[in-house]
């Protein structure tokens, strides 16, 4: 799992738009990846609709935000409708990115389905991680103050 002051793992996802995201051509700009284990999940719904409000707070900050989960292009966007979310939603169907950042969840309410573990990273303008958090169960929300008054420093 990656530290802070450590490169951020880059990675290409499929956003639920169908574009693809790549992390490194953020560089130059603050990236919020939000990690969530699943789409119409109680809290998962919280913390990106929260999320979804911070970024409004945040202004023209240049801040992005991305959330991160193995669901499919298809049901993050039926998910980011629903909710309003406005932001990306990337799918990480191949557990790319929850490999890469050590934020793969395993036997996720059944045997065998891995999941993104509820962890928050931002990546500072020249790549590297800021500031990390994971939670020690799905059922922990960030601490979005935290996060929003790290982004907006």
């Amino acid at each position: 799992m990656p530290s802070v002051g450590d490169m951020a793992p880059d990675f290409t996802l499929t956003a639920q738009d169908k574009s693809k995201v790549t992390l490194s051509d953020m560089r130059g700009e603050r990236v919020i990846l939000a990690f969530y284990p699943a789409a119409f999940t109680g809290v998962c719904t919280t913390e990106m609709c929260t999320f979804s409000e911070g970024m409004t707070s945040l202004g023209d900050s240049g801040v992005k935000a991305f959330g991160i989960s193995v669901d499919a292009p298809f049901s993050n966007g039926a998910f980011a409708e629903k909710n309003g979310i406005s932001f990306p939603l990337l799918s990480d169907v191949h557990r790319e990115a929850v490999n890469a950042y050590g934020v793969a969840l395993n036997d996720f309410v059944i045997g065998g389905y891995t999941v993104a573990q509820r962890s928050v990273f931002v990546v500072e303008a020249d790549g590297t991680i800021g500031y990390a958090w994971v939670a020690e169960n799905p059922g922990i929300q960030p601490n979005y103050e935290e996060v929003m008054t790290h982004c907006s420093s």
